[in-house]
């Protein structure tokens, strides 16, 4: 078994923090950490994820008789006779089993929904870019494209003006009229689904323009400053 696999790693630390991992399992995965950084890493995360259980659940100071009951069960009261004392303590070892499976299915029911939640969504692949340059060739904004999301990245080449804003269109290459994708990030970026007919052969390249505040009040842009062919990667 490869154990420094993401899957089965993050499969391991869960259970031996949650403490699902028993036996000669836990011992040698006790080894592992030793032995890997990696292995000591991810157990430190998964700690970390199940310390917020610990963080929701309210303090409850129980009532006297419960350590009365305690007290009982283990044999140090007088107020019983040595078989019943006896019944006591193997009802108490039947009890106590049952909450340890009833712990160990709950946890299981965690590490299960935990891992779900955590395993990392797919990740699509960036197949096309544009780079928006000035005069000087400088690039001031990167366009990154994948299937489904279009991905805006400012540069620090770019300056932002107070009473301007950028605006995004699609040249169609048959000359027809630039569709609009919207305003420009002005300050880190941001992303955005990918129009349908952005990659296919009906648009030439992609254009900034010069607008006032909120973007083109007639539907088409109104000074077009930048013009960036869409690249295959």
């Amino acid at each position: 078994m490869n154990y420094l696999k993401e899957e089965t790693l993050n499969a391991l630390a869960a259970e031996y923090v949650v403490g699902t991992l028993r036996g000669k399992a836990r011992v040698r995965y006790q080894k592992l950490m030793m032995q890997y950084q990696a292995v000591s890493d991810a157990t430190a995360q998964w700690e970390q994820y199940l310390a917020g259980f610990n963080d929701a659940v309210t303090p409850v100071q129980p009532p006297e008789r419960v350590w009365d009951m305690i007290q009982q069960r283990l044999g140090h009261s007088d107020s019983k006779d040595t078989s019943a004392q006896i019944v006591d303590f193997e009802r108490a070892k039947r009890n106590r089993w049952r909450g340890l499976t009833a712990l160990s299915t709950a946890a299981a029911l965690v590490l299960a929904v935990l891992l779900v939640v955590m395993q990392p969504s797919p990740v699509e692949e960036v197949s096309h870019i544009a780079v928006v340059n000035n005069a000087d060739n400088t690039p001031l904004w990167v366009i990154e494209v994948s299937p489904s999301t279009l991905d805006v990245k400012v540069t620090n080449a770019f300056t932002a003006l107070a009473d301007k804003d950028y605006e995004l269109w699609m040249v169609p290459a048959n000359g027809e009229a630039p569709i609009s994708l919207g305003l420009m990030p002005e300050l880190g970026g941001d992303s955005r689904n990918t129009p349908d007919i952005l990659l296919d052969s009906s648009i030439a390249a992609l254009a900034i323009s010069l607008e006032e505040p909120g973007g083109s009040k007639t539907g088409s842009p109104t000074e077009v400053l930048y013009i960036a062919p869409i690249l295959s990667v």
